[in-house]
Parts: C-alpha cells; structure tokens; sequence
C-alpha cells in the first residue's frame, strides 16, 4: 500500500539531528521557553520575513490567541463580524467563536479553491472588524484586492498560515502579508513537529507581547496576570526539533512540488479533474486535491489498486452538528467542493515509482 504521508520515512531523515538536540534540550534541564525556543523563534522570523514569531502549543491556539489580543486591545469587541472561507478546516472558525466573535462565510473561487475576493465586500458591515485569508492546500489565498479592501474598511488581515510554510506571494511569505499569521507544525504539516505545535507571526510589538502574556497565564510578569489567560506555550523539544527541519523546508517544497508537476502533467482522465496554477511560487503543495463526482468510487478502487488517499474534508463548517445554528445555510460551491474532493499522496519522500503507480491508477481508471 503507498501510504498517504509515510511520516516516520519523512522524519527518518533528520533522526540523527533531532536525537542530538533532544539530548541537548533534556541535558539542559530546561524543558520551556528556553534556547530552543528563542532559536527557533529568531530563525523562524527571518525564515518568514517579520519582526515576531511567538511560539504556541498548535494552530488552533495560535488564531485564538491573535483574537484574543485584539479583543484585549478594544481593537475588537465579542459580536464583532471575521470573515471567514467557508472551505476550510473547522478550526479557523473556532478560533473565531472561542472568542464569541462572529464568523461570515464567503464562498471559495471554483478554479483556486481559495476565498473569492469578488464576494467579500458584499459581506462586509459595520461590524466587521478582520478578514480571515486560509492559504488552504498549501496555496496563497492573498490577493491585492484583499489587502486593499482591508485598507478601504480598515479591517485587520489574519493569515490561518497552517498549511502553507514557505509559500509566496510575489517575493513575500504567507505569514508575513497580514498584521498577524497562525501556524500550525501538526506533524503531517509541510514543517511539522513530532507532536502538537504552533506559532503567532507579526510585525506588530503591541500585539506580539499581548499574545505572550495570553499565552502564559496572561502573564508576562510571574505571579501577575493581567489577563485571563491560557496555556499554550511551545515545548522546547518541539521547538529544537523545528529548528533542524526548518533548514530543509524550501528543498522538501521543491520535492512536493516536482510530485504536483508529475500529476498535473500526466494524469489524463475526463472522471477526474486536477487544479491548475500559473504561479508555482505561489503554491506548496501541503495537499493535493483531484475532484470527481464519483469521489467514493474512486476512492475504494485506489484501495484496491493500493494506493491510499483522504478526503479533505468531508463536513464542511456550516455543516457540523457543533455548528446547528448555520447548519441551514448554503454555500453550493462550497458543498461540491467537499463532495468530490479527493487528495492524493504528496510528500517530499515519495518515490518516482509510487508516483507512477497513482497516475497509471487514475488513468486505468472506469465506470
């Protein structure tokens, strides 16, 4: 069976320098917020391009907290308006209810599957305080007339950077165009960690040291808490493995992205259809997506000819029964997305052969 992510292959590679900095890390006697923290902060941002990088427990933390610092700056009040993609994981839009904000959904352009900037003003209101870009799939949501709508209503941008490290728009990171960005190192991540982990980017000082005293307790002097806080520090194991896996992140795009051209250039089959991209600096692969209107039935005959695949994802936010209250609204091309949508093995370990055998698979493929 070719896996979907043969993760323990992934992180084979580095196994002899994670060893020695986790020696390191336990040799130290220092478990958080120590050197291994402030090392991967410091190389994370100029890996990104901005001034801060606040090291978080995960993903979902890290967009909470963005919020919560806003909130705790009166820059936002609870019942203010994010806009959201509808198309995306469901944690982008708990950060928002966590905060009792107000999450509105705009629907996903067809062609790149990322929010339709062409829908966004009309949502916009009084109330609106940010818009909420997902570079979903690994591919750059931002567009310039995004950013120039958040200049017109003075809103704030918020990247969910989970899938997209190392991404760029034009000579710009993802995590670095927005006033804050949330990163996600979930092992399966294109830089993941060996458990849960996560990370705040942004150029502004005020937000920065408001979202590392949130993080600690609300904390930012021991025993004084000047906010009602939370606990979602970055171990420093975690943050020694990153920093090793860091130095290899632009060459394991540049593999994921030779897989995509392989499947974007040979798989030829009128069942199924595959993304297309003009710009590959603007795209890294942490997933891809095919769409069929047969999904399941292509899904059982890949099984059956070996090859395992997920969906991403099933139950589209509005649909989750955590979410009853907009559960009858519809987003039809949101839907369809999550209907068909399929994704194949994509990781910088596969071999030539196993992608071969996938392409061969989905053009034998028939009804």
């Amino acid at each position: 069976m070719i896996p979907f992510l043969n993760l323990k292959k992934v992180n084979d590679e580095f196994s002899n320098e994670i060893q020695v900095a986790i020696n390191k890390v336990i040799s130290s006697g220092w478990y958080l917020q120590g050197e291994a923290n402030n090392t991967f902060e410091k190389n994370y941002s100029k890996y990104i391009g901005t001034k801060h990088t606040i090291g978080v427990a995960n993903g979902l933390d890290a967009l909470r907290l963005i919020l919560r610092a806003y909130i705790e700056l009166g820059i936002m009040n609870e019942g203010d308006e994010v806009v959201v993609p509808i198309n995306t994981y469901i944690a982008s839009v708990l950060a928002i209810t966590d905060n009792n904000l107000i999450p509105v959904f705009v629907e996903p352009d067809p062609i790149t599957l990322q929010i339709d900037d062409d829908r966004i003003e009309e949502v916009i209101s009084d109330k609106t305080k940010a818009i909420m870009i997902v570079h979903l799939y690994g591919r750059c949501s931002y567009t310039d007339k995004i950013g120039n709508l958040c200049k017109k209503h003075n809103l704030k941008l918020i990247e969910d950077n989970a899938q997209a490290h190392g991404c760029l728009f034009g000579n710009i990171k993802t995590g670095a165009i927005g006033d804050a960005s949330g990163h996600s190192f979930y092992p399966g991540k294109n830089l993941g960690a060996l458990g849960d982990a996560g990370a705040v980017t942004t150029n502004d000082d005020e937000l920065m040291k408001t979202i590392r005293a949130l993080a600690n307790y609300g904390s930012s002097e021991k025993y004084v808490s000047k906010y009602k806080g939370l606990n979602s520090r970055l171990d420093e194991i975690q943050a020694a493995v990153l920093d090793i896996k860091l130095k290899y992140l632009d060459r394991d795009v540049e593999a994921r992205k030779h897989v995509a051209r392989r499947y974007m250039n040979e798989i030829k089959n009128s069942l199924v259809v595959i993304p297309t991209l003009s710009d590959w600096n603007s795209h890294v692969f942490h997933l891809f997506p095919i769409f069929s209107k047969n999904r399941n039935e292509l899904q059982q005959y890949l099984i059956a000819n070996e090859v395992q695949t997920l969906i991403h994802y099933p139950i589209p936010p509005h649909k989750q029964l955590c979410y009853k209250e907009y559960n009858e609204m519809s987003f039809p091309i949101t839907e369809q997305i999550h209907n068909e949508e399929l994704s194949l093995p994509i990781s910088p370990v596969m071999t030539e052969e196993e992608i071969t055998t996938i392409i061969t698979a989905i053009n034998n493929w028939i009804l």
